[in-house]
């Protein structure tokens, strides 16, 4: 399972449901990570990126964390959620919210 930090704002905006998507630079270091852990599934025409990542708000294991069920793929990010304006990323467009953890 994907581990991926985040900060607590974006956590807390995610887990409300406000933020749908998280970003990652385009790199070779997410590449190789996210391509150890996708599911490719053929859907409406197209074939479609799963991947099941744990979102944690801190770098210990009993910090606050989320496990999402995510599409991922490749564009251009809202400001309003982080991204910079005219700039690819990868994009962890979360489907679903499976489980939290260690939230008070």
């Amino acid at each position: 399972m994907l581990i991926l930090p985040i900060k607590k704002q974006w956590f807390d905006m995610i887990r409300s449901g406000e933020k749908k998507e998280e970003y990652r630079e385009i790199k070779p270091y997410w590449f190789k990570r996210f391509s150890k852990n996708i599911i490719i599934f053929h859907y409406d025409g197209y074939n479609r990126h799963l991947i099941d990542v744990i979102l944690r708000n801190g770098y210990s294991s009993n910090s606050p964390q989320m496990k999402c069920k995510c599409i991922l793929h490749i564009g251009q990010g809202k400001e309003e959620w982080g991204a910079e304006p005219n700039k690819e990323y990868y994009i962890l467009e979360i489907l679903e919210i499976l489980e939290v953890q260690n939230v008070n």
